[in-house]
């Protein structure tokens, strides 16, 4: 927290800004020693306006320490910027910060109770009562360095056993008095971390526990902050390793524009981040049947715009889905006895879409779907499922799915057959080559919902005739050969 005088520190309270008063500041730096060799690195996770930590790092020589801090309210984030060398305007338990970087901790959290917090958002790790002094302690003491000291400023009323057996397990040479100005009932605690396992269980250290929980509890008073530090002071150590993560995890605006102009853009070379550069592709081993080149297609690694040879454009869009294929056996025991046996077995099915983009084309808009089965041999009479073509003006009716059957696919793909030419008087109610009785039957049948069907006659290799059905309830319409039906 900042510096505070003691004639404002009240107004600030109340607004739940707890800052270290003047008298209290300077009498907890004396406690301090810079260390003799190396540069230093010290931190404060709620810094305020930034002095408290600045008149830290000007006690132990500021060309040798290097000051970071966090602190969320923008406005103190700003004005500590000018003060130390690394501020952060965010909530501390929205940064990313290296463990074990700092040699000391200026820890004078905000005061109050946690929400309660069913998500376990909060970070919050124990029994005892839920307090952000805690939780602010929980999340800091990582940060501190072992043989890093740690200056802890509480109101009184916080040091309850839970918060007493952390203190007594996680630090040594622990010292605890009173602030100087009593408006927040504060204490100033002195410790130095180390490891549990180092920790001698003294009566030292039993006696420091009692002494805290009897402060917390009101029942002792601390002992007031000496104006002159008669004891050995804490010194702060060195830096031991680089600090390699101090930022937030969600940026500020500010920062994400920074990076933005850093980096000339969110991708400075598109071309590498989004397409394979410097890699010359490999022909295949053997031509591809058309099945590998559905699969292809299928899988995305053939997308987007392609040209025929005959000058059609096409936009591609591949997908697969996964089918099961059901095979049913039969067996006889030697007592008559016949078993069932049910088999499904993963089938992968590719699906394409074509979306006709030829310019001058009578089909151009038209969507077509393509989809095989992955079966070697499919049954000549399995229909093979297209999109529905776009509805144009002239349609009397709903064609629904549209299905090639396998033979007609076969003359399609050929180009034996122009499918969409006779789709097209179909859905126009030109029924084709049909007797008088059935071309009426279509005729009443569009108004009562019934089947529709036509006959055209096609010249497309041995075929003479094709048939469309549309089916009663006008969810698909299939194209077929009379040998299909």
């Amino acid at each position: 927290m900042a510096l505070m005088f003691p004639r404002l520190a009240r107004n600030f309270a109340r607004n739940g800004y707890y800052p270290t008063d003047e008298i209290t500041l300077e009498r907890t730096l004396q406690a301090l020693a810079p260390s003799s060799t190396g540069r230093m690195r010290i931190f404060d996770p709620c810094a305020g306006e930034g002095a408290a930590l600045a008149e830290a790092a000007h006690l132990l020589g500021r060309e040798q320490v290097e000051a970071f801090a966090v602190e969320y309210d923008s406005q103190r984030a700003d004005h500590a910027r000018k003060l130390l060398d690394r501020v952060l305007h965010s909530d501390l338990m929205d940064t990313m910060i290296s463990r074990q970087s700092f040699g000391l901790l200026w820890l004078n959290p905000p005061y109050g109770d946690l929400v309660s917090d069913q998500a376990g958002t909060s970070q919050y790790q124990g029994t005892g009562r839920r307090r952000l002094e805690k939780l602010f302690y929980q999340r800091t003491l990582p940060l501190l360095q072992y043989g890093g000291v740690l200056v802890f400023i509480v109101p009184h009323y916080v040091l309850d056993d839970e918060l007493c057996g952390w203190l007594c397990s996680h630090f040594a040479e622990l010292r605890i008095h009173a602030a100087a100005d009593p408006t927040f009932k504060q204490v100033v605690i002195f410790g130095i971390r180390v490891r549990r396992q180092d920790i001698c269980r003294t009566s030292n250290v039993t006696e420091m526990r009692d002494l805290m929980r009897a402060i917390g509890a009101g029942e002792k008073a601390a002992e007031a902050l000496p104006a002159i530090w008669p004891w050995e002071r804490y010194a702060v150590l060195p830096v031991v390793n680089e600090l390699e993560h101090f930022y937030r995890m969600t940026l500020e605006p500010e920062q994400f524009g920074a990076e933005i102009h850093r980096l000339k853009g969110l991708w400075p070379d598109f071309v590498l981040h989004f397409r394979q550069t410097g890699a010359r592709p490999r022909p295949p081993v053997k031509a591809l049947s058309r099945w590998h080149l559905a699969l292809a297609l299928a899988a995305g690694a053939i997308t987007g715009v392609v040209t025929s040879r005959s000058g059609r454009v096409l936009a591609l869009k591949g997908d697969t889905h996964k089918d099961k294929v059901a095979k049913t056996e039969f067996t006889e025991d030697e007592d008559g006895n016949v078993s069932e046996t049910r088999i499904l077995t993963d089938r992968f099915v590719p699906i394409i879409r074509a979306w006709d983009m030829t310019p001058g084309s009578e089909h151009l808009g038209r969507v077509v779907t393509i989809s095989s089965s992955a079966d070697a041999s499919p049954e000549p009479d399995l229909p093979v499922a297209a999109a529905p073509p776009t509805p144009s003006p002239t349609e009397l009716f709903e064609s629904g799915r549209l299905l090639f059957t396998q033979s007609v696919q076969h003359l399609v793909e050929n180009r034996l057959l122009d499918a969409i030419f006779y789709l097209d008087r179909h859905f126009a109610g030109d029924w084709g080559e049909l007797s008088e009785d059935d071309w009426n039957s279509n005729q009443r049948a569009l108004k009562t919902g019934d089947r529709l069907i036509s006959c055209y006659e096609i010249s497309a290799g041995d075929e003479t005739r094709l048939w469309i059905i549309t089916d009663r309830d006008r969810g698909a319409t299939t194209v077929l050969l009379p040998s299909d039906y």
